[in-house]
């Protein structure tokens, strides 16, 4: 990936940050967003350069519409191009239909669908030729469970058709489009040791969680160079979650 120039939404931890790093590695210059982390961020960048990369934070809230598509273009003006987009922000809300506030669903969809949309159209215009779009979805849109993950399950399968269609919009640029989808991932979010881990590791074939060096590593696969006759199809990072 030596000269490409990558962008990493909600890269301040997590899998995001693990894919930042990644890219740098496989000598991507990588720019990441955060919306509150600032110092997380930071240290992901040192990173980043530690690879010898240039790595670049931005302050940037998915659920903002200019700042969703604002990030892509800030990525291009300080980094000179633009040619991977990692939509990894998200934002899970968990619990029944009954208690789920209107404030809650409009957040969910600004961050996972609308965000996710408007920062892949802004790379669209943008993109070099064999650009790639690479979107995190979720093991859920594949099998839920249990109950309580209607909203956001919702919005992470709706990914699924924006990558599709993606897909064929861009393809006769040789520009690919394709989704993730993670299982149980040790993160600080979703600890593999804390009170839920038990039975979300049973769930999966592996009886574990995964790590975000494992879902970054199919991720820098997507982006490379050999993986440009795949697109509009959906990955699974799962364990065997959906076997």
């Amino acid at each position: 990936m030596n000269g490409k120039v990558a962008l990493v939404t909600g890269g301040s931890r997590g899998i995001g940050a693990a894919t930042a790093v990644r890219l740098a590695r496989e000598g991507a210059d990588v720019a990441v967003t955060y919306a509150r982390r600032k110092d997380d961020a930071e240290e992901v960048v040192g990173r980043i350069e530690a690879t010898g990369h240039r790595g670049i934070a931005l302050r940037a809230d998915a659920a903002d519409p200019d700042e969703a598509a604002g990030a892509v273009t800030r990525t291009a003006a300080a980094l000179g191009g633009f040619d991977v987009l990692v939509n990894n922000a998200g934002v899970g809300v968990l619990g029944p239909l009954e208690g789920l506030s209107p404030a809650e669903v409009d957040r969910v969809l600004a961050v996972n669908v609308r965000g996710v949309f408007l920062a892949s159209r802004a790379a669209a215009a943008l993109m070099r030729e064999g650009g790639r779009i690479i979107t995190i979805g979720s093991c859920t849109t594949g099998r839920v469970p249990g109950p309580g993950g209607t909203l956001y399950a919702m919005s992470k399968s709706a990914l699924t058709g924006l990558t599709r269609a993606l897909a064929r919009e861009l393809g006769g640029r040789g520009i690919t489009a394709n989704v993730v989808h993670p299982g149980p991932v040790d993160t600080d979010m979703n600890p593999a040791h804390g009170p839920h881990a038990a039975a979300q590791s049973a769930l999966t074939a592996l009886g574990r969680f995964g790590t975000p060096d494992e879902v970054a590593s199919l991720v820098a696969y997507l982006a490379g160079p050999e993986s440009a006759y795949i697109t509009g199809a959906e990955l699974s990072v799962d364990g065997g979650h959906a076997a």
